[in-house]
């Protein structure tokens, strides 16, 4: 399965690329995570891999993450003509997926965030759930971004409540 999701954001995008780098607002936009930790690396630099624990209603997930490409390492005085990468490989019980995320600018004080999914199904059940919800992980990855932009824009916190 695979699909694209991108969203608008009044920011620059340096601006948007060290929120998005910064392990400790993670909590504030990314609904349901438990831990984000790495174990073996520095969060969020090429090659490092996580451990991450996510909520879903009752249930835990825990999940492998692996950071598979970052561009560039500084994210700070960020050329103009450079689209900002942020790659990743995640596996877990049944799944496996791909994140390619590009943050483009496109204006002073605005940047375009394109986040290209695929996911790949093993096991019964899991195969099941990605043949019968695949629209549910598609717009799951839309809210995500949507709390970013609400993050990033206005301070709002996930974990308060307010959407």
């Amino acid at each position: 399965m695979k699909y694209t999701n991108s969203i608008e954001i009044a920011l620059p995008r340096e601006q948007v690329a060290r929120l998005l780098a910064d392990p400790a607002h993670i909590p504030k936009w990314l609904r349901g995570i438990v831990l984000h930790e790495p174990v073996d690396g520095m969060h969020g630099r090429l090659g490092t891999t996580s451990r991450v624990v996510m909520e879903a209603g009752r249930q835990k997930i825990e999940l492998t993450e692996t950071v598979t490409r970052r561009e560039p390492e500084n994210l700070h005085d960020i050329p103009r003509e450079v689209v900002v990468h942020f790659d990743r490989e995640t596996a877990g019980a049944g799944m496996w997926s791909v994140v390619r995320d590009r943050l483009t600018e496109t204006g002073p004080e605005t940047t375009l965030w394109e986040s290209e999914s695929e996911y790949r199904f093993s096991g019964l059940l899991m195969r099941l759930v990605g043949l019968v919800m695949p629209g549910s992980f598609h717009k799951q990855s839309q809210q995500h971004m949507q709390d970013f932009k609400a993050f990033a824009e206005q301070g709002k916190d996930v974990r308060e409540g307010r959407n």
